[in-house]
């Protein structure tokens, strides 16, 4: 793709669960509310307070297969079971009309993005202050089963063996002074 033409910008946030990334990205969307937040496609059930074609796209597992093998995902992997993509036609369209969009991915999906486009995809990575402190706040959500929360816990130690690899790396150990830096950041990038 030439990204010389884009006129939008991509920034991608990127945090193993529980770090507190949907809290940060919901705030960032009211403070800046010229972004536009990807909705991925995912064959994962739909929880509590979820909306359809608003948090995810909610597709069948041969849906997302059939969608893969025609080249429509720009990224896709497959996470704890369950498959997530993002729309190549939604995102091209959104940065050639100039929209800024805002991305919530895991590490396969965030090299995905950076390899497809480069520096215009800005990836800041979100890390817990400790493993032990990511287990406790996974337990406290009461969202997931103990072996969902153990294949996070490993899923989130391989990916802070990467934390160093993107962009920006944010430290939460207070969420105001984390959502502080995001917020910097967020705004340096869309005014450059």
């Amino acid at each position: 793709m030439n990204n010389a033409k884009l006129k939008g910008k991509l920034i991608v946030i990127v945090a193993p669960s529980g770090t507190g990334k949907s809290t940060m990205i919901k705030r960032l969307k009211e403070d800046f509310p010229t972004l536009v937040e990807s909705v991925s496609y995912t064959t994962r059930p739909i929880r509590p307070g979820e909306i359809h074609g608003s948090s995810y796209f909610f597709i069948s597992r041969d849906e997302f297969l059939e969608r893969k093998d025609s080249q429509e995902f720009l990224e896709w992997a497959e996470v704890h079971g369950n498959f997530y993509g993002t729309s190549k036609i939604f995102v091209e369209n959104c940065l050639d009309d100039g929209k800024h969009l805002l991305f919530d991915l895991d590490v396969q999906g965030t090299d995905s993005m950076k390899k497809y486009f480069g520096d215009v995809a800005n990836a800041i990575f979100i890390s817990p202050p400790s493993v032990e402190e990511l287990e406790k706040r996974l337990r406290n959500r009461g969202t997931e089963n103990t072996q969902v929360i153990n294949l996070r816990l490993l899923n989130a130690q391989k990916e802070l063996e990467r934390k160093n690899d993107f962009d920006f790396l944010i430290f939460n150990d207070d969420i105001e002074m984390a959502y502080k830096r995001l917020f910097e950041i967020t705004h340096q990038i869309l005014h450059e």
